[in-house]
């Protein structure tokens, strides 16, 4: 709630105690003004008396009335105000004027939350904030080598000293843009609606998943076969889901033999069902088939054809809406809600975390970084030192001690090569790792898919997913699955993220596209040209203040400033369920 709005419930409670304190004189004092007699009575004296106490017993009240007003309008002024604040400060009122209270629907404002094009624009000025600093970084850092190479020392360190600057007056902006987005008085309603959203997907999965009858349910089946690693057949999973959602279908996970369990996927999680595992029907067809047929198979994404247009990253039409006004990025969001029903652990499983948890001593705050190597460098992507993540984790904790106090610059550290944790330890003392040495020896090729890697595995993207910001790079499927966690562990965590290479994806998804705000006359080698309302194929963000992508008016290709375009979600029309009540 805005200062503004405190002032109002401020105004109100001071005429509600002014409208008392005139009634009660008018009472008081009316026989006085109706007594015709001359002489002043023992009862006119006695009313009088009794108006003196009154009186007292008012001011009195009055007293403890401004008390209260006093601090509640000290915490409206703090921007802790909220629908508690309002409910203690009616109840307040009505004990001591002992008459109800009403603000008008106040309360009501307040849960409502604030509007979509308002939380739209708050993270837009965020990620704003972090596109300008990329930018100037990236020109300095130019700047700062042709010092060097022109043997200016004094002009690179000039320089030098310009970043350290820019970049403490980066960290003081997003800070302040977190606690505004915190003084406005919505969390509590961010955080009710991001329950209250994913509440209603679940029990839609839950639906879908159990049908009365099994025998005549309609269903798809997906068989866990992808020859790919752990975040791959995950994904893979995932894909299969969303389809069975898109369809109405009952998914029948077919995990036997799987590479990762030979127990299949009820090794590890629980089943995707509690009546439905049976993939026999009356008739099967592979897939598309048709509405009627009861029984259809799904190939992997890569074969799929025709193509639907509800694959990633496509969002329901029904609930858009909402997730554009919760989420800064709902695509992901939306994924991420079939992996938290997709990836509920055994008992088993979670104590098996539970204990690695405690064993290791992980706790808040840490950076999750996760560092692929092996088979992904050279082929899917480029090679990065552990100086590049821990660039970023630095940032992180600068950020944080700008407010705080922080004890210990814990980072749990994942990576699929053993050498990169006791690298990180001896070059960065004043940190304390987390990780396994054990758990990247398991994750090479030749080891990949025995049980104790995938309990490695399982434990890594735990913890990469529960860490307050992870560093990673989004080529990897590993990253990506523990980023689309993360987002069903908060109401929003759509910018605890640092990508060294690719922005999100989702692999075999749709068109990414972007929507151009504000034109733009490339000027420099390798820009492109875009009008407001073009619509850009984006193909990456250099993380430099320009992204990359193709105009689908002109069909130009290249780089264009990052800021001057926003993402335009693919929208579709996905079943309602109207089966399943809105509100539990």
């Amino acid at each position: 709630m805005n200062l503004r709005s405190s002032n109002k419930i401020l105004a109100q409670a001071a005429i509600i105690l002014f409208f008392f304190w005139v009634i009660a004189l008018i009472l008081l004092t009316r026989p006085l003004l109706n007594n015709q007699q001359s002489e002043v009575s023992n009862d006119v004296l006695q009313r009088l008396s009794k108006a003196v106490s009154e009186l007292e017993s008012l001011k009195v009240r009055n007293q403890e009335l401004q008390w209260i007003l006093t601090n509640f309008s000290h915490e409206a002024q703090s921007g802790k105000i909220n629908e508690n604040v309002v409910e203690r400060l009616r109840s307040t009122l009505e004990d001591k004027i002992r008459v109800p209270i009403s603000f008008g629907g106040l309360e009501k404002k307040l849960t409502d939350g604030p509007s979509k094009e308002y939380e739209v624009k708050r993270r837009a000025i965020y990620r704003g904030v972090q596109e300008i600093w990329y930018f100037v970084q990236q020109e300095l850092e130019k700047l700062k080598k042709k010092g060097h190479d022109q043997n200016a020392p004094e002009l690179a360190s000039l320089i030098q000293e310009i970043l350290n600057s820019g970049k403490e007056h980066e960290i003081v902006l997003l800070n302040d843009l977190q606690e505004l987005s915190s003084m406005e008085g919505h969390d509590a309603w961010r955080t009710t609606e991001s329950r209250a959203l994913s509440d209603l997907v679940q029990r839609r999965l839950h639906y879908l998943q159990n049908p009365v009858d099994c025998s005549k349910a309609r269903k798809l089946v997906c068989n866990l076969n992808k020859s790919c690693g752990y975040g791959c057949q995950i994904h893979h999973a995932a894909y299969c889901f969303i389809m069975a959602y898109a369809t109405k279908r009952t998914l029948i996970l077919n995990s036997k033999k799987w590479r990762y369990h030979r127990g299949g996927w009820e090794k590890v999680f629980l089943p995707l069902s509690d009546t439905c595992t049976d993939p026999s029907g009356l008739d099967r067809s592979n897939w598309p088939g048709t509405n009627e047929t009861q029984v259809i198979e799904l190939p992997i994404v890569d074969m799929l054809s025709p193509r639907p247009p509800f694959l990633p990253l496509a969002i329901p039409r029904d609930l858009s809406d909402r997730m554009i006004r919760l989420h800064g990025d709902p695509q992901v969001w939306w994924i991420g809600q079939f992996m938290k029903y997709l990836l509920r652990y055994q008992p088993e499983t979670q104590k098996m975390l539970d204990q690695a948890k405690e064993k290791m001593n992980f706790k808040m705050p840490v950076v999750g970084v996760h560092v692929r190597r092996t088979d992904k460098v050279g082929t899917e992507a480029a090679f990065h030192s552990i100086d590049e993540y821990m660039l970023f984790v630095a940032d992180f904790f600068n950020k944080m001690e700008m407010k705080e106090k922080v004890p210990v610059r814990r980072v749990y550290l994942a990576s699929d090569d053993p050498s990169v944790l006791p690298e990180a330890k001896k070059k960065y003392p004043d940190y304390e790792f987390l990780g396994d040495v054990s758990i990247a020896k398991g994750a090479a090729v030749a080891t990949r898919y025995t049980d104790s890697s995938l309990r490695g595995i399982l434990v890594d993207i735990h913890m990469l997913a529960h860490s307050d910001h992870l560093v990673c790079t989004f080529s990897s499927q590993v990253c990506r699955l523990a980023y689309e966690i993360m987002q069903t562990l908060h109401p929003d965590a759509s910018s605890k993220f640092k990508s060294l290479d690719d922005i999100y994806y989702y692999g075999g998804q749709g068109p990414h596209q972007q929507t151009a705000i504000y034109s733009h006359k490339g000027h420099r080698t390798g820009e492109i040209s875009m009008e407001v309302g073009d619509v850009i194929g984006i193909a990456g963000n250099h993380w430099d203040g320009y992204s990359k992508g193709i105009n689908e008016r002109t069909k130009q290709s290249g780089l264009y400033p990052s800021f001057k375009a926003v993402d335009k979600y693919n929208i579709v029309d996905f079943p309602v369920y109207s089966e399943v009540a809105v509100a539990a």
